[in-house]
């Protein structure tokens, strides 16, 4: 369902039937029966070691059946690799494990932890292997002799066995490793004899016969749903066992690595605040239950975020870990989904106390993450939803539950101010297994027809998401790659284009995507600036010294001219090695590509990496000291980021400068949908420095003349209404040609289901007759040669002389009236 940059992972697999209360029924993978009633639930081998909170080793019983005299008994481990000369370690049991309730064995402590077991029923000094070994229930203290997975499974004193990490012996598959905080717990207590579908890893949580967990907690409290999801946005219950609570299954997650079930609360209260809705995770275990089972469970209610929750940008989920539950009936009815919609989405996104929102009360009448978080793992339904990305690699798409909010011409949401955020862009992702239905592929503008419904979670890579259970089909609504015209005779057209991490390594069909995108859609213009242009071996090795682009850049004239374009020259400057930011190992930098038939470059030696370029007046004209030249490449500003290059062209007798940049990137801010707002864009500071070095070399440049046609390209990384381009375009000095367009033309990036605008053209006042256009070619599409759609300005070159051009728009303005004569 999801990418490896996510928690939930992994191949789709299916569920057996439930067979009884918690258990699950598989094909057995071991030779052994399963075990009726006693079975192994956790074991935790990190007691003490680094990083770890519990002092203690431990391994914890539990039944599935009726009371089990455990007197006579023992617990055993066998190191994960087992040589003819490895002995089992022995533990003896005494008392007895009552249904509903647990047994919990101490061993060995170590030197760090700074938390206690509850008092253990059991106490050994067995120090288990934090990461990989093999834990036998056997009735009887006698030690094992069995050092096979199949010796084992024959020794009928084996009650019960788990292998977890790399251990020879288990039952079926071996349990994932754990680590110095992780434990290898049953999520159900099913026994199926398959240590890997029988068991997940997770937190560790000892409870003792008494119900008692670290610290002499009680097993658990009462509690509702709406309870634990409380009126704010973490729940009151967070690190509290909960137990009696029930709901109605709506949804399951059966694969990945973050499977689990939503429960509704079918009974809910008057608080609009509180979402009848909660997510019980049980790690890779798929869950033994079915939709419609009403179920009582108990638990512990934990705020799962994607990283340290300390320093997290994200909101949380509020989910139920270390689960239990039973299935008390089936076939329930459903509770009725929330209509997702413009009249039940508010308009504002959030309130902005300056710092986290965590601690406010939720409005969801007013703000629109407090709505979603109302509704949090409740099922939520939309309808004929217009789509506004493309699906991505990751299975994921985002549509509108406002189809008038910010529409742009091709059936996006356009981002168009921080002060005006598309509150009704939903995220959707499948809970269906993609072997019974590939994940739809779609672009944007196309519609996801018919109903749509499933639980709602926060996704820290996206935001809200409906995981659909019921998914609408896609509505191709024919979205057409764009063309511009041909540049006339007079016009000097100069492009923009981030090629995104082009190297020599790539596959041709890339370079030929990204060539048909020059030659067709841009109408082979006569200057394209690049970015993200790799060296020769791409991000192969970090810090190997290469650093050269020739063969990327040949590759790439090549497959232009073999597509019937011009035979492009370029010129670009190698950057240091590893100094410039981008994939790591890629040193992208910026190049220019010329139509040595249509323009010249003005070759001045002396740019290098290092040496900046500058500005010299000859004859009442602006030159560049050094052609092609990096901008100012020590300045601070361009620390671990791409120097703008500046180039010399002559087109028709004119001189024209072009600066290629590519910004520093937006890496480190904080998502307008987490939990601190207004969120700090930190890298802006960057672009910001950036921005002022550049408009002080442009600066220069209409110092020395007036009347300079200057035109600056690239991808900016920022907004139009940006700090760091609300620089460059400050007194006029030059224009950003994206406020020329229309509203809902302005973007060439889709982020989030924002279509938004990253890459830029700005021209000074000098150019004449000024035409720009934003090919749409790459950003909405599901294949694409890159994720940046290129742009394309034609202008005519402004001489300084007034009979010059003058006559110099003469003659375009017959081309004009020739090309359209019938």
């Amino acid at each position: 369902m999801t990418s490896l940059r996510r928690r939930r992972t992994g191949p789709a697999t299916i569920a057996g039937a439930v067979a009884v209360s918690l258990a699950v029924t598989l094909a057995p993978a071991a030779l052994a029966a399963p075990s009726p009633d006693a079975v192994i639930a956790e074991v935790y081998g990190g007691g003490g070691n680094s990083g770890a909170s519990l002092t203690t080793d431990f391994i914890e019983l539990a039944t599935a059946g009726g009371a089990v005299a455990l007197d006579g008994w023992s617990v055993q481990y066998l190191p994960a690799s087992a040589s003819p000369s490895s002995q089992w370690q022995v533990t003896p049991l005494a008392g007895s494990l009552q249904p509903g309730g647990r047994y919990l064995v101490a061993e060995a402590s170590g030197a760090g932890g700074t938390t206690q077991l509850p008092t253990a029923d059991a106490t050994g000094t067995i120090a288990l292997s934090a990461t990989a070994g093999t834990v036998a229930l056997v009735t009887g203290t006698e030690r094992l002799t069995c050092r096979t997975a199949a010796d084992c499974a024959a020794d009928p004193r084996i009650r019960d066995l788990v292998g977890y990490g790399s251990a020879v012996v288990r039952e079926g598959t071996a349990a994932a490793a754990t680590a110095n905080t992780t434990s290898s717990a049953r999520a159900t207590l099913a026994d199926t004899d398959n240590n890997a579908a029988d068991f997940a890893t997770g937190e560790p949580t000892p409870v003792n016969s008494k119900g008692e967990t670290p610290g002499g907690a009680e097993p658990g409290v009462p509690a509702r749903i709406h309870e634990i999801q409380g009126t704010k946005r973490l729940s009151p219950f967070d690190g509290k066992r909960v137990k009696d609570l029930t709901g109605v299954v709506t949804a399951l997650r059966t694969f990945g690595s973050a499977r689990g079930f939503w429960l509704t609360d079918p009974a809910p209260d008057d608080d609009p605040r509180t979402s009848e809705g909660l997510f019980v995770f049980t790690g890779s275990t798929t869950p033994s239950v079915k939709v419609g089972d009403a179920v009582t469970a108990s638990g512990t209610v934990k705020e799962f975020y994607p990283d340290n929750p300390a320093s997290s940008n994200y909101q949380s989920l509020t989910e139920l870990t270390s689960a239990q539950w039973t299935v008390t009936s089936s076939g329930n009815e459903l509770p009725a989904p929330t209509v997702a919609g413009p009249e039940t989405v508010p308009d504002a996104l959030v309130a902005q106390p300056g710092g986290t929102i965590e601690g406010l009360d939720l409005e969801p009448a007013k703000y629109s993450l407090d709505f979603w978080e109302a509704h949090e793992s409740e099922i939520v339904q939309v309808s004929d939803a217009r789509i506004v990305s493309r699906s991505t690699q990751y299975n994921e798409l985002y549509v509108t539950t406002k189809p008038q909010e910010n529409a742009t011409a091709r059936g996006g949401s356009a981002y168009l101010g921080y002060d005006r955020p598309n509150t009704g862009l939903l995220k959707v992702e499948s809970l269906i297994p993609f072997a019974e239905r590939p994940f739809p592929r779609a672009n944007t503008g196309d519609v996801l027809t018919g109903l749509t419904s499933g639980p709602v979670e926060y996704d820290s890579f996206g935001g809200y998401t409906l995981f659909a259970s019921v998914l609408g089909e896609v509505k191709d609504n024919g979205l057409v790659r764009e063309t511009t015209r041909k540049q006339r005779t007079g016009e000097l057209a100069v492009a923009t284009y981030n090629v995104e991490n082009l190297s020599a390594v790539d596959e041709q069909s890339k370079f030929d995507a990204l060539a048909d995108g020059v030659v067709k859609h841009l109408a082979s213009p006569d200057i394209a600036t690049l970015e993200e242009i790799q060296d020769n071996n791409g991000a192969e090795a970090e810090g190997d010294g290469v650093v050269a682009a020739d063969q990327t850049l040949k590759r790439f004239t090549d497959a232009i001219a073999a597509k019937g374009g011009p035979r492009y020259e370029w010129r670009q400057i190698d950057p240091q090695d590893v100094r410039d930011g981008g994939e790591p190992g890629g040193n992208i930098r910026v190049g220019f590509l010329f139509n040595p038939a249509r323009v010249s470059f003005v070759d001045r030696p002396g740019g290098d990496a290092t040496t900046p370029v500058g500005v010299e007046k000859e004859r009442g004209k602006a030159k560049l000291t050094v052609s092609p030249g990096r901008v100012d490449p020590a300045n601070a500003a361009w620390e671990n980021s791409r120097k703008p290059l500046a180039g010399e062209f002559s087109f028709q007798g004119r001189k024209v400068f072009v600066v290629a940049n590519h910004f520093a990137s937006k890496g480190g801010d904080q998502p307008t949908h987490g939990r601190f707002q207004p969120p700090a864009r930190t890298s802006e500071t960057q672009r910001l420095q950036q921005a002022q070095v550049l408009r002080g070399f442009v600066d220069q440049l209409l110092a020395a003349d007036r009347n300079a046609n200057v035109v600056v390209a690239g991808d900016l990384n920022d907004y139009p209404f940006s700090p760091a381009v609300r620089t460059l375009t400050d007194g006029g000095a030059l224009e950003a040609l994206i406020d020329t367009l229309p509203e809902n033309e302005r973007y060439s990036y889709v982020f989030e289901g924002n279509s938004q605008v990253l890459d830029h053209i700005l021209t000074s006042r000098a150019p004449r007759g000024v035409d720009y256009d934003v090919v749409h070619i790459n950003a909405e599409f599901a294949e694409q040669a890159s994720d940046h759609d290129p742009q394309v300005v034609r202008f005519r070159p402004g001489s300084g002389n007034a009979v010059q051009d003058g006559l110099s728009d003469l003659l375009d303005w017959l081309e004009q009236l020739l090309a359209h004569r019938p």
